[in-house]
């Protein structure tokens, strides 16, 4: 009886894993996606060398990591700080 218990908790839990889509997942996915296109147009009008400009990238790629371990918290406060650097970058700061 003893086992079946816990099969049964165990799989309930594992789906309740795979089923959930995370708290913050779309407001993560969309700023992540706008701050790329932001990024590609900073780069296309030149700004791709300055400090600001590398800054964001950092956190894009924390933003990025963030996203694939379903940390969509610390994936939309990295994608915010990028989007904040790719604007510093545009601006030639």
């Amino acid at each position: 009886m003893n086992k079946v218990i816990m099969v049964t908790l165990g799989s309930l839990l594992l789906l309740a894993g795979c089923a959930s889509s995370g708290s913050g997942k779309s407001a993560c996915d969309s700023e992540l996606s706008t701050a790329w296109k932001e990024l590609d147009v900073a780069k296309a009008e030149g700004m791709a060398g300055g400090v600001s400009y590398s800054q964001a990238l950092v956190f894009l790629t924390a933003a990025k990591a963030d996203q694939a371990m379903e940390s969509y918290g610390g994936c939309l406060d990295s994608a915010k700080k990028a989007r904040f650097y790719i604007s510093e970058s545009r601006a030639g700061r």
